[in-house]
């Protein structure tokens, strides 16, 4: 009985919440002069706490990108280069369950523009965005006015309705960019992790006690063979920083976040990748010039510091060929992410390569701990090898993603990484041998134990070609709508309630919603009209492409037994996307009722007006059970992954039909 209320008492409040308006993000603008002719149009949004507000560039399958409309581009001004955007965070969106970008708190867009016309005075914009909490999304599209006057300077206006009024939001100045803190920190740990790694290869491991055994032979007091060995270790992080800041100084700061969703810039880097991988597995090595590494090993010489930062830069080219395809493949990775992520990419690899030889310096004796150099060392290279070749794919899946081939698929993609690490396992296990492989008589327990951790995830992916979501690397492969069977494999086109499933003799306008085959409707008039013909209540569905919370539901909650029952024979459903973008019938074209003077051209505005307009609510998803007469029979709920909660909403409104 207790539980009973507490449901109800849920759906109260779930009701109350989703029959409110949400504004995450408000818009202020402003002009800036460049020159007589050349003005740039800044956007200013301000993001409530807990939202995001996505970048302009978003992966196929991620949020929906910020998009900005110039009216009149072309006539009365021309655009100058694209819509720059400040620095974002690029991080595991735990709402996509994929790496987004996105800004949080404020975010600035720039747009310079050139005036072909110098008579204009106002410049009208739109702005359509997508924005996310934990639990809802909102797509929205907002118009702005840009008020160049005479002595050009302006800031001005933004028409933002909401509830049927207009309110004007002024600009505002404070336009600091945000710091991706956490997207900095997952590359700086990586890369750390990735410096160890490089550590254990056969190209770096044996100069550890070579190195230190030089400092302490040579310095005369112990206390000066430490301060020479920092300054070996400071040196070396020096060298790899320098190394990142020369990457982000080439490209730029701002653009390397756009070539993560870059075709040429994926294919280019899978191929390097998949070169890397090759080196690392032993077809050939990458080295560089041996003339270098002796005009460098002749300025070590010198001694003093000048010679221990050459005695570092000596290490770099030394190790260059097993060190080069990790620091290539961390480097491609904070390309990826924007801003100053390989700087502090570097900083963590050269901190990480740096600290064994400081600390051995320090505590000589511990080198006797040291396992000593062999076939192991070239162990390690393989298993990096067979990381990268894994990598690789995951570069070439994006491209796949952007293009929409359709030649990477989800189940592809696995299948793909099966055969990597499964063959990787019986690597480690010792079935098989490599070119610069040591002949092995026996495996090691940790080589068993990590060839038994390797088969274990081998064996997890499998469920993945029959749609197992596969949570664990659900960042890697493509989203599971990108597949050959979206739902996994094994659903049959088996229907209850006389309705005819197999695709063929659909009521008009209906088709069928995977997995289970519910017939929806996509046109509310003709699902109502269906309704009215079979006597059974209307089950409103607003929800959009990209909201990820809507899949939620349909796949854990629509999907139990219980709720698919009513929705495949007890109600009648009509799924309202508010995000399609496919344009009206000319027809159809009608003046907004919420923005004046604006007309409605898509399909998705067609349904997000008519949510706001009748239920004051703007976020999905977003459910509704009303009777022919278009009345409500409960109140209506958003996301609600209580499948009883759920069950029982459905249960009342249809009692309340009856």
């Amino acid at each position: 009985m207790f539980k009973k209320i507490f449901l109800g008492v849920l759906l109260f409040f779930s009701g109350t919440l989703y029959s409110q308006m949400v504004t995450p993000v408000e818009w202020g603008v402003e002009v800036e002069e460049v020159s007589s002719s050349e003005f740039n149009l800044i956007f200013n949004a301000k993001i409530e706490p807990h939202w995001h507000l996505y970048s302009q560039h978003s992966p196929e399958g991620g949020a929906l990108p910020t998009v900005f409309t110039f009216s009149n581009a072309g006539t009365d001004y021309e655009l100058v280069g694209e819509t720059e955007e400040s620095e974002a965070i690029t991080d595991y969106d735990k709402v996509f369950e994929m790496n987004l970008t996105y800004f949080e708190d404020k975010a600035r867009f720039v747009q310079r523009i050139r005036l072909l016309n110098q008579n204009v005075s106002t410049i009208l914009a739109e702005i359509e965005y997508q924005a996310c909490d934990d639990e809802q999304c909102i797509f929205d599209s907002t118009e702005v006015n840009f008020i160049i006057s005479e002595n050009h300077s302006a800031t001005e206006e933004v028409a933002s309705i909401k509830d049927g009024q207009e309110s004007s939001i002024s600009s505002d100045s404070d336009t600091s960019n945000t710091t991706p803190q956490r997207g900095l920190w997952s590359i700086f740990i990586i890369a750390f992790f990735s410096g160890f790694a490089a550590l254990l290869t056969p190209c770096v491991f044996p100069m550890i006690p070579m190195t230190v055994s030089f400092f302490t032979k040579q310095s005369k007091t112990r206390a000066k063979g430490i301060k020479n060995a920092i300054l070996y270790g400071i040196s070396i992080i020096v060298i790899y920083v320098l190394l990142g800041s020369l990457i982000t100084g080439i490209f730029g700061a701002d653009s390397l976040n756009a070539l993560s969703t870059n075709v040429w810039f994926n294919l280019l880097f899978f191929l390097l990748l998949l070169v890397f991988a090759a080196s690392f597995l032993g077809a050939f090595e990458i080295m560089l010039p041996n003339s270098w590494a002796n005009k460098v090993d002749r300025q070590a010489d010198r001694g003093g510091l000048l010679g221990i930062v050459f005695m570092a830069l000596a290490l770099a080219i030394v190790s260059f060929s097993c060190t080069g395809p990790i620091v290539g493949t961390l480097l491609v990775e904070a390309a990826s992410k924007g801003g100053i992520a390989p700087i502090i990419g570097m900083l963590g690899f050269s901190l990480a390569l740096a600290l064994p030889f400081m600390l051995f310096a320090m505590f000589p004796g511990w080198l006797n701990s040291l396992p000593k150099s062999g076939g192991w060392l070239n162990t390690v290279k393989v298993v990096l090898g067979f990381l990268e070749l894994a990598l690789a794919f995951k570069f070439l899946s994006n491209a796949d993603l952007v293009l929409q081939l359709h030649l990477l698929e989800r189940e592809v993609f696995i299948a793909i990484w099966i055969a990597i690490f499964g063959t990787l396992a019986f690597y480690l296990f010792g079935k098989l041998q490599l070119p610069h492989d040591s002949p092995v008589s026996h495996i090691s327990v940790g080589r068993l134990g990590l060839g038994l951790l390797v088969l274990s995830f081998t064996i997890y992916m499998i469920p993945g070609l029959w749609g197992a979501p596969l949570n664990l690397i659900s960042a890697f492969p493509p989203p599971q709508h990108y597949s050959e069977s979206p739902y996994g494999v094994g659903y049959t086109q088996l229907g209850s309630g006389g309705v005819d499933v197999s695709g063929e003799n659909l009521p008009e306008g209906a088709h069928l919603l995977a997995p289970h085959n519910i017939v929806a409707f996509t046109d509310y008039d003709k699902g109502l009209a269906y309704a009215k013909e079979v006597g059974k209540p209307v089950m409103l569905d607003f929800t959009g492409h990209a909201c990820v919370n809507c899949r939620k539901m349909e796949q854990h909650v629509w999907v139990k037994p219980e709720v698919l029952s009513i929705l495949k024979n007890e109600v009648v459903l009509i799924s309202l996307y508010v995000d399609d973008k496919r344009a009206l019938e000319a027809d159809e074209v009608v003046d907004s009722k919420l923005r004046p003077g604006k007309k409605l051209k898509y399909i998705g505005q067609k349904w997000s007006e008519l949510q706001t307009l009748r239920y004051q609510t703007n976020s999905q998803p977003f459910y509704v059970l009303m009777d022919h007469q278009e009345e409500n029979l409960n109140t209506p709920v958003g996301y609600t992954p209580d499948v009883e909660a759920y069950h029982n909403w459905l249960q009342e409104g249809i009692s309340q039909f009856k």
